[in-house]
């Protein structure tokens, strides 16, 4: 039987979301397919898979993607689907432990990645919402006022975001220097 669940996850809580899909797995919901805040599951043996997202250099369809997702399912994982770049793989427990990352240093890429992405969203916001709030003194308007608001709101989350990856990727670095 197919289940959907909606759910909403930030993009700074991939970690967050890794597990949750790892709980629904372990209680007999194996993950066969994703779109934006939606997550479909059928039922499966409890704890059958583990999860695990990334987030790519290039689209799934680029042919480097395609290359490290064909490297991946040698190892048994299986690419379940995409949302822009993001990647949603599920292995199943009996290969033992699923880590994507070998090293600290290639998490400390795959967070510097993340933030490449959010970092202009968040001044994109920004600008349009100081614009917005620019024009709607100026003008009297309210909904312009409005919008600046929420895209300046936006940015704050962004920034909230950003600081905890920035904190996370820089505690990874120093984790990566002792090690060396």
């Amino acid at each position: 039987m197919r289940h959907t669940i909606r759910k909403w996850f930030w993009a700074w809580e991939f970690d967050k979301e890794e597990k949750w899909l790892t709980e629904c797995a372990a209680k007999g919901l194996a993950l066969v397919s994703v779109g934006f805040c939606r997550y479909d599951f059928e039922e499966c043996t409890p704890g059958a898979y583990q999860v695990r997202l990334e987030f790519l250099d290039n689209l799934p369809s680029h042919p480097e993607s395609q290359q490290y997702l064909r490297f991946l399912e040698e190892t048994g994982a299986e690419h379940i689907g995409s949302f822009m770049r993001w990647v949603y793989l599920r292995r199943p427990t009996e290969y033992g432990p699923f880590d994507l990352f070998s090293d600290n240093a290639s998490r400390v890429r795959h967070l510097g990645r993340i933030i490449a992405l959010i970092w202009p969203l968040g001044i994109l916001n920004a600008g349009i919402g100081a614009h917005n709030l620019g024009l709607g003194v100026m003008w009297g308007s309210s909904a312009n006022i409005i919008c600046g608001c929420l895209n300046l709101s936006v940015t704050v989350l962004l920034g909230i975001g950003l600081w905890k990856l920035g904190k996370k990727r820089n505690r990874l670095k120093r984790e990566g220097q002792i090690f060396e």
